[in-house]
């Protein structure tokens, strides 16, 4: 059985820049960006003894097709950048590519991309492929939590948290309190998560409710999503009761619950996409888990160290070389 690290690269990046000091300049927040990146791989991929690890990035999703609102908000947000905004974005972007242009070429990491896919449908479809491995995720997006089971869990290492079928972890293997009720964090169930979501939408990606306002738990007179939840694989009376329902939008837009729920299903369930599309991930999938076996893996390492100024991971280049140099088996 291999373990696998598989990286949403793009969120781990980004994430890191926004927690670079704020008044750094552009060049010092990309090697912030840089040198957390690279040392929250290398401590999960010693902590969690993984053999292999995958570079997932982004391509044009195939979800603008389907929903052209989907994640228009971020486009509205880089609109309205001011020029100065606009030309450091411009730089995290290139800085971002070099990355990753170095891990595909100088290291046995596996990096890939899909012109029309996102970073989290290579993830799942890799977890599909490969379902007798065991998997880490390593990401800030709740939106992997529909993807946790026995072989498969999630880290973010913006919190330094591990998030397993059993429970939420930290570092020291502990398990993580809730701060209001100072019990131990629960895991949502996967399939609960993933029904909520397409019910409620997902607003940082633009993806709208199927039902605005709908209670989680029912009254007397009226189901509630609990209640429709329990009745999912016997499609019964309150499952019906739920979907059939109707609503008006703010453009007097009639809605039917169960024709908006099966959209956001399309666009949020990571095993939901289109059979056409699962076969070109697949495709990118199968071209890219290949051995690459780079020579001289440690001196490309410190030659990308001294180009961003990576001081502190140069100094523990043999950590880093396990990972840069281990290479994909079948």
């Amino acid at each position: 059985m291999t373990k696998y690290l598989l990286v949403d690269t793009l969120n781990t990046f980004f994430r890191a820049r926004h927690v670079a000091p704020r008044r750094a300049d552009n060049w010092t927040k990309i090697g912030f960006a840089m040198h957390t990146t690279l040392s929250i791989v290398n401590k999960s991929f010693q902590k969690e003894k993984a053999d292999h690890v995958v570079f997932c990035t982004e391509g044009r999703s195939w979800r603008k097709e389907v929903y052209e609102p989907y994640k228009r908000n971020r486009q509205e947000v880089r609109n309205n950048m001011t020029e100065s905004e606009a030309e450091e974005d411009k730089e995290f972007m290139e800085a971002f590519i070099e990355m990753l242009d170095y891990l595909r070429e100088q290291t046995n990491c596996t990096v890939m991309r899909n012109p029309i896919a996102e970073a989290d449908d290579l993830i799942a479809r890799w977890i599909h492929n490969h379902p007798d491995d065991e998997h880490v995720i390593m990401s800030s997006d709740s939106d992997f939590i529909q993807l946790i089971s026995e072989n498969v869990s999630m880290y973010n290492g913006i919190k330094n948290h591990l998030i397993t079928h059993e429970g939420v972890f930290d570092d020291q293997g502990r398990r993580v309190k809730d701060k209001k009720t100072g019990e131990p964090k629960e895991v949502p169930d996967p399939k609960w998560a993933l029904f909520e979501k397409c019910m409620r939408g997902d607003t940082s990606d633009n993806i709208f409710s199927a039902y605005p306002g709908v209670r989680k738990k029912g009254t007397k007179n009226k189901v509630g999503l609990l209640e429709a939840f329990a009745d999912i694989d016997n499609k019964g009376y309150n499952w019906n009761n739920l979907m059939l329902q109707r609503w008006t939008d703010h453009k007097d837009v009639e809605h039917r619950v169960i024709d908006d729920y099966t959209r956001n299903v399309e666009l949020i369930d990571l095993t939901a996409q289109p059979e056409e599309i699962k076969k070109y991930i697949d495709e990118t999938i199968a071209e890219h888990q290949v051995s690459k076996n780079k020579p001289h893996v440690g001196r490309y390492f410190l030659r990308f160290c001294g180009k961003y100024d990576l001081v502190k991971l140069s100094e523990y280049s043999t950590q880093y070389t396990q990972w840069l140099g281990a290479d994909y088996h079948e």
